[in-house]
């Protein structure tokens, strides 16, 4: 018997050497047709055979600027964070879980294309070469990378619909079958805090008519947090040559150019998530759902969910309940609630990467139609002169009778969704007469100026017709374009003015003015603020004032319901009472005196940038060095977005969120573009490109870029295989 045991024993080491050294022999001869080549700002340029060998050499290059954010955007995505951060964190992974087990991301994967199935290898090989070529990183958790993973995290932006589903709403169900109060809006999903710095994009289509080259050009500007993405060049023998920013731990770029085609995503406010009251019921010990005059089978599963406990691994083990319409996710009342977003991730990843190679309008329209994009609008522009706005891409259809931005009836067949609309359908803008296209997460009805659509031509669910500050600011800037080079479009996406202060000051100076009894220490600083051109820069005072003087009114001000962020403000600016005006005001002043020794305090000396280490949450502390910074806020109108603000044991306000990876691009004969990383490539403190564009990110100095390979060589600093050290 032992030495059957034995035998048995000595067999499986051997089988398992045996797939190490098959793993290692398939990892060594896609290393042998990758060459990346490291510009002088440390961005990789990868050359592959194959599209699968770029792929390869893509995650490998990623993980070498920062494993810790590759290997965190999967802990996240694949419902595995409770092992790293606890208890609490299950429910993120339940959430997940809820949409796809593991078991049904290995069935998407073996389903896919065979195309695609190749580069879902190559994702895992790449990332499994670079561990096994750098035994000195320890990961949190991941030791191996799977091809399956890939369908967790299939559409671009890390999060995306999911977490609009609340994992308290999912904790107050599966614990305790508890029903938690609606939100303002009438519906249980996670709403941003309005207090909070707004998220989004900019993105910006010119057509050649207005450009000094009569090329189109495009501006992509996503806001997002700072280090979420970083910036890539990926090239194959079979077509492949894309530049952009990639979001870590996907084999795609997500907002970028070829030679001939350019895609930035902005934030949409298409309605693509809805939630459907179910009518439960038990029937011989099976759950039921009422739909129509039928009485379904509610699906019914279990997961295992670890979790850490100090230094213990534990588990837990959970009901999966789903209807036709979705996962159970919460309750309203006593009614259980299902919950439908688009889940199709083998067509997502068909359509992220597809879309990187192609070379036209027409081409690009017929990717759109896979219409598997559904957190996002696409602005566009290519090589042929063509500009094109596409307003969401997944949107379902709707019987209009229901209002789907609340909670509807899910036993009542009608509310259920009728298909999608195909792109023809949507709210899309080709080559207006405008010559220029924009949206910063903003109605797509002031996109084109008057050659914008019409909302009365399309069902109200495909948009919500709201402007904001950065909306404003875009169009009265693109009115005037003229003549425009790559340079002067950055100067637009740069514009200092501040839209947002337009009524907001005035009508403070106004109440100040008017007011009976004068209060003599606002003299002075009301006096900076009638002088200034509400445009931001390091050295104004006035943008000092302004800041916190409408960031302490949004918190403290009386305002009627229901304002959208930029009615706010107007109503603040014309409309409150004159002595809340005055008093918010003096509450600003006194607490700039607190905290800075002086309300006369210049906007750099309080507005920084910090990169103290490469931790995912950053840290922050003013008694370390950092830089100061002339940009502002998006909610003031600011194109060129600075999200900052105080965190413990700080006074001064550090930005963590807005312009992070920026370009300008122009497409002719040959494509020309410039970038700006904010701080630099690498998570590696000791990196020298830890922090290298950080000075470059505050003077708006950007870098061009090397695309053709001849113009990469001359600014090689490193070239080599993955594996070489």
């Amino acid at each position: 018997m032992k030495k059957i045991l034995l035998t048995l024993f000595v067999a499986i080491i051997a089988c398992k050497k045996q797939d190490t050294n098959t793993e290692v022999t398939r990892w060594e001869k896609h290393a042998s047709n990758i060459e990346i080549i490291r510009d002088d700002f440390g961005v990789p340029h990868i050359y592959g055979k194959t599209d699968a060998d770029a792929v390869f050499g893509l995650l490998y290059a990623q993980c070498e600027d920062d494993f810790n954010r590759v290997e965190q955007n999967y802990i996240w995505a694949i419902g595995r964070l409770a092992e790293v951060e606890g208890e609490e964190a299950i429910y993120s992974d339940l959430r997940a879980r809820l949409f796809m087990t593991k078991e049904e991301a290995i069935a998407n994967y073996e389903k896919a294309p065979v195309w695609l199935k190749k580069l879902c290898d190559a994702f895992a090989d790449g990332i499994n070469y670079y561990l096994y070529t750098h035994p000195e990183v320890t990961p949190k958790l991941i030791t191996h990378f799977e091809p399956w993973m890939p369908m967790y995290f299939s559409e671009g932006s890390i999060g995306g619909d999911i977490e609009r589903v609340s994992t308290k709403r999912i904790k107050a169900f599966y614990e305790n079958k508890e029903a938690l109060k609606l939100t303002a809006y009438g519906d249980a999903l996670t709403h941003k805090d309005p207090h909070s710095e707004p998220s989004g994009s900019n993105g910006f289509a010119i057509s050649g008519k207005l450009t000094q080259s009569g090329n189109a050009m495009l501006l992509i500007n996503p806001h997002t947090s700072f280090f979420f993405r970083g910036e890539v060049h990926v090239v194959s023998e079979e077509g492949l040559n894309a530049y952009g920013a990639i979001t870590w731990g996907q084999f795609f770029v997500y907002q970028g150019f070829n030679e001939k085609t350019g895609w930035m995503h902005t934030s949409t406010y298409t309605d693509v998530i809805d939630e459907y009251i179910e009518t439960i019921s038990s029937q011989d010990g099976q759950l039921k759902y009422a739909y129509g005059d039928e009485s379904r089978d509610v699906a019914t599963s279990e997961v295992t969910l670890k979790y850490k406990d100090r230094d213990q691994i534990r588990e837990r083990e959970f009901p999966i309940y789903k209807t036709h319409h979705g996962p159970i996710t919460h309750m309203i009342d006593d009614k259980w609630v299902s919950t439908a977003l688009m889940w199709s991730p083998v067509k997502a990843l068909e359509q992220s990467y597809t879309r990187t190679k192609l070379n036209g309008h027409k081409a690009f329209k017929q990717m759109m139609n896979i219409r598997t994009n559904s957190s996002n609008n696409t602005v566009y522009a290519d090589a042929d002169g063509n500009i094109a706005y596409y307003h969401g891409n997944f949107i379902p259809k709707r019987d209009t009778l229901f209002n789907f931005r609340k909670p509807v009836d899910g036993s009542n067949p009608a509310t259920d969704w009728k298909g999608l609309h195909t792109v023809d359908e949507s709210i899309v803008v080709v080559n207006p007469e405008s010559g220029w296209i924009q949206n910063c997460n903003s109605t797509p009805f002031t996109s084109a100026a008057e050659y914008s659509p019409k909302k009365e031509d399309y069902p109200k669910y495909m948009s919500i017709d709201r402007e904001n500050f950065r909306g404003i600011h875009a169009i009265r800037l693109l009115k005037k374009v003229d003549s425009l080079t790559l340079d002067k479009l950055i100067e637009i996406g740069y514009d200092p003015y501040l839209p947002a202060f337009e009524t907001l000051i005035p009508g403070l100076i106004e109440a100040y003015d008017k007011s009976p009894v004068k209060n003599t220490d606002l003299k002075e600083p009301i006096d900076i603020l009638r002088k200034w051109d509400f445009a931001v820069s390091s050295e104004s005072v006035a943008m000092s004032l302004a800041h916190f003087y409408g960031l302490t009114y949004r918190k403290l001000g009386k305002k009627p319901e229901n304002l959208s962020a930029m009615e706010t403000f107007t109503y603040f600016g014309t409309s409150s009472p004159a002595q809340e005006r005055l008093s918010i005001f003096s509450k600003t002043i006194s607490q700039l005196n607190t905290d800075f020794g002086s309300w006369n305090t210049p906007w750099g000396e309080i507005n920084r940038y910090q990169r103290i280490n490469g931790d995912i949450q950053q840290p922050f502390d003013d008694s370390k060095p950092s830089l100061p910074v002339g940009l502002a806020s998006g909610r003031w109108g600011a194109l060129a977005s600075y999200g900052a603000k105080s965190y413990d044991g700080t006074k001064r306000i550090y930005g963590t969120s807005g312009n992070s990876f920026v370009a300008v691009v122009e497409f002719g004969d040959k494509v020309k573009a410039k970038t700006m990383l904010a701080g630099g490539q690498s998570g590696d403190p000791d990196s020298p490109h830890f922090d290298d564009q950080a000075q470059r990110y505050i003077d708006v100095k950007f870098k061009d870029v090397a695309y053709y390979k001849e113009d990469v060589v001359k600014r090689a600093k490193k070239t080599y295989h993955p594996g070489e050290k």
